[in-house]
């Protein structure tokens, strides 16, 4: 399939995000993709540059006449989240997304699309490739490791880019002019746990909390999504309240910067309770599909056959529960000088119980180093109280907002000019690769540009194409302007 069969315009964007969609990518497994792009760049004349945390640089020489134009930098980052639907048999390692059109929108069958940040990729591939476009020296960096923690951009040489301009082209919303963004921090909490024995006249069940919608842990945080782990505890808290219900195993979540969609435990009950049981189930399932409302609509509690194992020691299971209920997530803090802004949230991202021990991650995010630090303390204190123990990774800072730099001003007045309205200015209550390439570029302007897109991280990932159109032609046309401009 290609963009002349879907009806695509402009060509060239639309040729570069399927040619990316048919070569697996997700986070760890770009080689393939940096090759594709590392051939197009060599094809258009450009000096090919890989680092040794695995990024690409391209730099293609200036038109003819702007050889003195201030340089300019294009960057995307090359992996993809991968997320299937339940039942899905989609191997992220192997098999190419399979692309469908959907009047106005791209989809994906089954699975993440990867409009984040494919289609950031194929927009600066196709500005590399567009002969009548008439730049400076042009600068495009593609980064690999951005859903796991922006690790290609952290990993990056200080200094590496020659341009003092970047814009970034993983932003989702059309007409927004981003400015800024959050920083973050990881932090694993870990608890050994040790098993009880397995009783004679018990029957083995798992209990699952499926059908939630998700989401991207930024910037779906103030939504109102249900946290399929958090949910999964409070229904387990509530069945042990009727009668012994030993908890086997905990699993949920996928990814530390998705909310969980779906979250299991393995249980063990009387096998004389388990209609009791089931009923109780019922009964809780129409009590949180009224709690989650309209946020979510295609909530369900399952229950199913399991295999018979040992169940966590009593104290075990008690701490580990009673830990999911008081752990933090959601939004924390509000933004005091941007309404609507998430300044300050955590992300119970995964739970999971093997060798011994159970583990649950957690993604802290803040425009605010102090109060990221204060609210990884908040959670590190309830892992002692709890009897787990708390280990941080490395995080990675913010990007300061800027928007009145000369870069921000020049693109908003372009899309006045072309589209006849300025641009929204916003921070983001995400990470961006602005914050780590701007700590190893002292003094560079960024912005971030991107077309409308919705539901990123989950298996309803859709593209807006005409959005995407327009993006493109704003991004060209800057490209020109900055050309054009003094400084650099």
């Amino acid at each position: 399939m290609d963009a002349v069969s879907l009806g695509l315009e402009p060509c060239a964007l639309w040729h570069y995000f399927l040619a990316l969609s048919a070569i697996p990518r997700v986070s760890g497994r770009e080689e393939a993709a940096r090759a594709f792009a590392a051939e197009e760049g060599k094809a258009r004349g450009c000096e090919v540059l890989p680092d040794l945390a695995g990024n690409l640089l391209l730099r293609q020489p200036a038109s003819a006449g702007l050889e003195g134009g201030p340089p300019l930098a294009l960057q995307a980052h090359l992996d993809m989240v991968g997320e299937a639907e339940s039942g899905s048999s989609h191997d992220f390692t192997r098999d190419p997304i399979q692309v469908f059109r959907e009047g106005d929108f791209l989809r994906a069958r089954g699975t993440t699309l990867g409009a984040d940040d494919g289609i950031g990729v194929a927009a600066a591939l196709a500005v590399l490739s567009d002969p009548a476009l008439r730049h400076g020296p042009l600068e495009v960096l593609l980064t690999v490791n951005e859903e796991t923690g922006l690790k290609g951009a952290r990993g990056l040489r200080p200094g590496w880019l020659l341009a003092r301009r970047l814009i970034n082209l993983d932003s989702q919303a059309e007409g927004v002019l981003t400015v800024g963004c959050a920083g973050a921090l990881d932090t694993v909490a870990t608890r050994k746990v040790s098993c009880g024995p397995l009783l004679p006249g018990t029957a083995a069940l798992e209990i699952a909390v499926t059908g939630l919608r998700g989401g991207h842990s930024g910037i779906d945080i103030a939504r109102g999504r249900g946290n399929a782990i958090r949910v999964l505890a409070q229904v387990l808290v509530a069945l042990r309240e009727d009668g012994p219900v030993d908890l086997v195993a905990l699993r949920g979540g996928t990814r530390r910067n998705a909310i969980p969609r779906e979250a299991r435990a393995e249980v063990l009950v009387e096998a004389a309770r388990e209609p009791a049981l089931r009923q109780a189930l019922s009964r809780l399932e129409r009590r949180w599909a009224s709690a989650l409302g309209a946020n979510e609509p295609a909530f369900a509690l399952e229950v199913d056959r399991a295999a018979l194992c040992p169940p966590l020691s009593p104290g075990d299971a008690e701490a580990t529960l009673l830990f999911l209920l008081a752990a933090p997530h959601g939004v924390e803090e509000w933004s005091p000088t941007l309404p609507g802004l998430v300044q300050t949230s955590t992300n119970l991202a995964r739970v999971e119980t093997r060798a011994g021990a159970v583990e649950v991650s957690f993604l802290t995010r803040s425009a605010l180093e102090a109060q990221k630090r204060a609210l990884a303390a908040r959670i590190a204190g309830a892992c002692r109280l709890a009897g787990f123990a708390a280990r941080d990774g490395e995080g990675y800072g913010g990007w300061p907002p800027e928007p009145e730099s000369g870069l921000a001003k020049l693109v908003d007045g372009l899309h006045a000019e072309l589209f006849g309205a300025p641009m929204v200015k916003a921070a983001v209550h995400a990470g961006l690769e602005c914050g780590p390439i701007g700590e190893g570029h002292a003094g560079m302007e960024m912005i971030s540009l991107g077309p409308s897109m919705w539901d990123c991280h989950t298996p309803r990932e859709r593209l807006g194409i005409a959005s995407s159109a327009r993006f493109y032609r704003l991004l060209a046309a800057a490209v020109e302007r900055v050309a054009a401009s003094p400084g650099g």
